[in-house]
């Protein structure tokens, strides 16, 4: 039988994908679960496993090609199939390939059911779910160490994702999380009715052009800033941390953390500060139901931070900032940021993130004003420290202008949930937490 496998629905309001490779070819064997797809999306790479166990019959995308969600991308030829059955597969057209496509009826209309009430009695454990099984290749990787079968596992992931999280809470005997456990889903980009875009005018009247396709990451990012942009009034608050002690915490442990593994920076201190703040001061870990009408409260502290990589800005989820230790967190932010840029970051791990923080001091950058990362309620911008002078004064000693190491510290908010008044403490907060390394409560080991 000739089956045809359509791009699935990986949810969070994507429509389309685009094919960063296909690691099959006609002919080929393949068993359910195989890899047959690598895609770019939501600003991370996806492997999509083989939904059928047969041979690979046609192949109707390419690398680079952007594909809908719903499209038939491959065909495969199932047991007691013959090639002659090409073509018509389910859901596939009968014409040859390169033909036009007549389009395809509605489907008929069934007739209503009658209603049946549902027998009482203990629950039934439902069917293995069938198809592929959307999870990245690490949760795969644990789901096979740990003799898990994923069709078996309930999902929590974004999209009926399956995450790490739930095979081991599956073979612990757990079974399903609770809904309530499930991450925030991004909503839909909503764009303001009452803005007319005007068509851009023929820019080559009056020289050479290029049109580049705006894709993958850059095209994720324009859609979420233009959400974000469009949804929520930003007020920003500007400060300056005097970071000479800490650099000298951080110069004086940074060897014995990299003999570690990790890689002991400002923005790990800038977690730790961050988390405590978020823990007394709530409503900046929060988000804004508008359709209900109320502030979304979260008592977890799941951290973004904002990695630059060839192809553009990319938010990985540090989770739990808060019961992690310096050590903790210097080994994983170094570990997620590097497979960030290898593009090897999981798509769960991008989701989930309650707070921001975005660090430009290592290109040199300084006072700079970040955007909100929809649907959170704030983000924090770190610029590059440099010595400047400084009044001071020593204990019992007079007044003193002195070279001090400060570094430029800005945090935008959304004025729908937070005010001027919110923001000043908790950014005064992160910031004598920076000022006063002691203060971070910090574990080396």
């Amino acid at each position: 039988m000739i089956k045809a496998f359509k791009m699935p629905d990986l949810g969070e309001g994507i429509h389309e994908v685009e094919i960063l490779s296909v690691p099959v070819s006609v002919g080929d064997n393949v068993k359910e679960g195989d890899t047959i797809l690598e895609l770019e999306t939501d600003k991370a790479a996806v492997e999509i496993p083989s939904p059928y166990t047969g041979v690979v019959e046609e192949i109707l995308v390419a690398a680079g090609q952007t594909v809908k969600v719903g499209e038939v991308v491959m065909t495969f030829r199932t047991e007691g199939a013959a090639p002659a059955e090409r073509g018509k597969a389910e859901g596939l057209p009968t014409e040859e390939r390169g033909e036009k496509i007549p389009q395809r009826r509605p489907p008929e209309e069934k007739p209503p059911e009658p209603f049946q009430p549902k027998e009482e009695g203990p629950e039934k454990e439902g069917p293995k779910r069938e198809g592929p099984v959307p999870a990245s290749p690490a949760t795969r990787r644990l789901a096979r160490e740990l003799g898990v079968d994923l069709t078996q596992v309930a999902p929590t992931g974004p999209a009926g994702q399956v995450t790490s999280e739930d095979v081991r809470a599956f073979a612990e005997g757990k079974g399903k999380k609770k809904p309530e456990e499930r991450p925030e889903e991004i909503r839909e980009e909503v764009r303001p009715s009452a803005v007319t875009v005007p068509k851009l005018p023929d820019f080559s009247r009056w020289g050479p052009v290029e049109r580049v396709p705006l894709r993958s990451i850059r095209k994720a990012t324009a859609r979420q800033m233009a959400l974000t942009w469009s949804q929520i009034p930003h007020v920003s608050n500007h400060d300056l941390a005097d970071i000479t002690e800490l650099e000298a915490f951080r110069k004086k442990h940074k060897g014995e953390i990299e003999a570690k593994g990790g890689k002991l920076t400002h923005t790990i201190f800038a977690l730790k500060a961050a988390a405590t703040a978020l823990k007394a001061f709530p409503r900046f870990n929060a988000s804004l139901d508008t359709e209900a009408g109320e502030i979304i409260l979260k008592h977890y502290y799941h951290v973004g931070i904002a990695v630059a990589t060839e192809d553009g800005l990319i938010v990985p989820v540090i989770r739990d900032v808060d019961r992690k230790s310096i050590l903790d967190l210097s080994l994983e932010l170094k570990d997620l940021a590097e497979r960030t840029r290898q593009r090897k970051v999981g798509l769960e791990e991008l989701h989930g993130g309650t707070f921001t923080i975005t660090n430009v001091g290592p290109m040199g950058g300084g006072q700079f004003v970040p955007v909100i990362n929809y649907p959170q309620v704030a983000i924090l911008g770190m610029g590059a420290a440099a010595m400047q002078p400084k009044v001071v004064k020593s204990a019992g000693g007079p007044l003193e202008i002195v070279p001090r190491l400060l570094m430029p510290l800005v945090l935008c908010i959304d004025h729908r949930v937070l005010d001027g008044a919110d923001a000043v403490p908790f950014m005064r907060m992160i910031v004598e937490a920076l000022e006063d390394p002691d203060a971070l409560f910090m574990m080396m080991t």
